[in-house]
């Protein structure tokens, strides 16, 4: 740009006279004095340097350096932790939160929050009480095991359990029997080897990685072994020529030995998952009958709650766990327990249950139905994304996510999105990257020169077309 051209430094409204403007009162008024004048100051530097380097023609009035420094402040002040739209195909999506919790749930974390509660007040003796009371009578039922504790997650779970079952009472380790085809890895490269490493036990494996027998287990048990372990693979499996022990087999051999056996169910369900045409899954109530002494899972995943880890069987073994410090640290907060009681009072009626828990009303949602919903809004997405992108119902298999039945498919629908113009193969990426700005961000899947929307967790159609009629597409 000619310098005689390029407008004056001079001309720059000063931090005080964009304040006064309509728009920067504004901006005083919501994000208050101090952030508002930086700010200001902030695009009143950036103008400067546009001007030094020869970009503009001329300068923004006061008005829009105010809107330009409150719009700032309104990126700056969203929420990181974002509610979004999971049209990926994966119910338990652990990027995106895993499991949502139903309605009652949600109220009473609410209430939970908004008031004091009685946490670990017994209000019948006026005395302290314990938190675990209030969703141990229900674990329970539930699960038929003698008594119940709870934990922030399962991996806390296990690693509380190895803690106590697996030391002397001098703190010297003892021996944890586990399969050596058993020892997986968990999400973040959390390897159960390491948890066994943390918790303070020795690990003792038997068998091979696809065959363990019963004479291993036998064979392993001594004197120093403290417990034997079962870990659930629910995510992976290992198919061909394969061999492992049942539980109730395995728990004939442990007890013959007076030693606990321990089964960890991973994502752990409480009801028959073959109702809703899946794979069965060992329950926990089927676990704790097939003679595991200590049994954990997670509440989380399949369950359909909030994230915490569950340990349910023997007693005295329950007693040994809750008296480990390492428990204090693993606790639970009120929030949590709160919509956990109320997740787990669900499971009391079976019959409402799918209705009533997001979790499994998703995973029962059928091909059919979804296409249907796919055929109704495939023209209100093409409008709303212009004539760049050709868009049709496509078939497509969803899973259930978060180490659950890995080899299980949920028939599905989806909504196919493909660039108008063969050529243009950046556009997917841009309108991907548009997607996640949207006031309430839509995340799919790229997959086969498509954007794939699985329709199976959307429930809110109303507010998904109202957030993609926001989309602002690349030129």
């Amino acid at each position: 740009m000619d310098a005689e051209a390029r407008p004056s430094l001079r001309d720059l409204p000063s931090v005080d006279l964009v304040l006064r403007t309509p728009a920067g009162e504004m901006t005083v008024e919501r994000f208050g004095r101090p952030a508002a004048t930086a700010a200001i100051r902030a695009a009143l530097d950036e103008v400067r340097g546009c001007v030094l380097a020869g970009h503009l023609a001329s300068l923004p009035t006061p008005d829009h350096v105010a809107l330009a420094a409150s719009e700032t402040l309104e990126r700056a002040a969203r929420a990181s932790l974002r509610p979004v739209f999971n049209l990926t195909g994966t119910v338990l999506h652990t990027n995106l939160g895993r499991a949502l919790l139903a309605e009652e749930a949600v109220e009473a974390a609410t209430a939970a929050m908004r008031s004091a509660v009685a946490l670990e007040f017994d209000l019948a003796t006026g005395k302290r009480g314990e938190r675990d009371d209030h969703v141990r009578d229900l674990l329970i039922e539930l699960t038929g095991a003698e008594d119940a504790t709870v934990v922030n997650n399962n991996a806390a779970a296990v690693l509380l359990v190895l803690n106590t079952l697996g030391q002397n009472s001098d703190g010297s380790p003892r021996e944890a029997v586990v399969s050596r085809g058993e020892l997986i890895e968990i999400g973040g490269a959390f390897r159960m080897p390491d948890i066994m490493a943390r918790a303070g036990v020795t690990l003792v494996e038997v068998g091979t990685t696809n065959r363990t027998h019963p004479k291993d287990y036998v064979g392993a048990i001594g004197e120093a072994t403290g417990l034997v372990l079962k870990v659930h693979t629910s995510n992976y499996r290992i198919e061909g020529f394969t061999r492992d022990v049942p539980a109730r087999e395995l728990a004939v051999i442990a007890h013959a030995r007076e030693v606990p056996l321990v089964n960890d169910l991973g994502s752990g369900t409480l009801v028959d998952l073959s109702r809703l045409g899946l794979a069965h899954e060992p329950t926990v109530r089927e676990a704790v009958a097939d003679g595991a002494d200590i049994v954990t899972f997670s509440g989380d995943k399949l369950l359909g709650g909030p994230q915490t880890g569950f340990i349910v069987g023997r007693a005295d073994l329950i007693a040994a766990i809750n008296k480990n410090p390492m428990k204090r640290a693993l606790r639970v907060d009120k929030v949590r327990l709160a919509a956990l009681e109320a997740t787990l009072k669900l499971y009391r009626d079976p019959e409402r249950l799918v209705a009533r828990l997001p979790t499994l009303r998703l995973l029962a949602r059928t091909r059919g139905e979804l296409a249907a919903r796919a055929h109704a809004l495939a023209e209100h997405v093409a409008t709303r994304l212009g004539d760049g992108f050709d868009i049709e119902m496509v078939e497509c298999a969803s899973q259930i996510g978060s180490g659950a039945l890995p080899l299980e498919t949920l028939p599905s629908a989806a909504l196919a999105i493909r660039p108008a113009l063969e050529a243009s193969g950046g556009r997917l990426n841009a309108l991907a990257a548009a997607l996640r700005e949207l006031p309430v961000p839509v995340v799919g899947r790229i997959a086969e020169g498509a954007l794939l929307f699985d329709l199976r967790c959307l429930e809110d159609e109303a507010g998904f077309l109202d957030s993609l009629a926001h989309i602002r597409l690349p030129a």
